[in-house]
C-alpha cells in the first residue's frame, strides 16, 4: 500500500522560507514522479512543480518559478518542496502527489497518490 506523508508546514512571515518533506513507503520510489500541489480555501487544487523519477529534471507553476525548488533522495524516498520568498497569497494546503508515468503531470487527475497535506500559512 503506497503511502505518502507530508511534513514541514507551519506559519511563516512574507518573504521567508519553508522546506516540505513528503515521505513515500510502499512503494518503489525511484519509479515515481513526484508532483507537489496546493489548495487555498475556496479554490481548486493547483499544480506547483514536479520532479522526474531520476530528479534531474523540474517543472514549476510560473507564479513560484524562481521561489520554489524540489529536489527528492530516492535513497531515503523522500522529495522536498524549498519554499523561498515566501508571499501570503502561497497560503495553502499543500499535497504531494505521485504517479508511475513517464513526463512530467500538470494536473491533479494525472497523479494516483496522494498525501494528507500540510498546511502553509504565510502571513503579511
Amino acid at each position: 500500500q503506497v503511502q505518502l506523508v507530508e511534513s514541514g508546514g507551519g506559519l511563516v512571515q512574507a518573504g521567508g522560507s519553508l522546506r516540505l518533506s513528503c515521505a513515500a513507503s510502499g512503494v518503489t520510489f525511484s519509479r515515481l514522479r513526484m508532483g507537489w500541489f496546493r489548495q487555498a480555501p475556496g479554490k481548486g487544487r493547483e499544480f506547483v512543480g514536479v520532479i522526474s523519477q531520476s530528479g534531474d529534471t523540474t517543472s514549476f507553476a510560473d507564479s513560484v518559478k524562481g521561489r520554489f525548488t524540489i529536489s527528492r533522495d530516492n535513497a531515503e524516498n523522500t522529495v522536498y518542496l524549498q519554499m523561498n520568498s515566501l508571499k501570503p497569497e502561497d497560503t495553502a494546503v499543500y499535497y504531494c502527489a505521485a504517479d508511475r508515468n513517464l513526463g512530467f503531470g500538470f494536473r491533479p487527475s494525472q497523479y494516483t497518490y496522494w498525501g494528507q497535506g500540510t498546511q502553509v500559512t504565510v502571513s503579511a
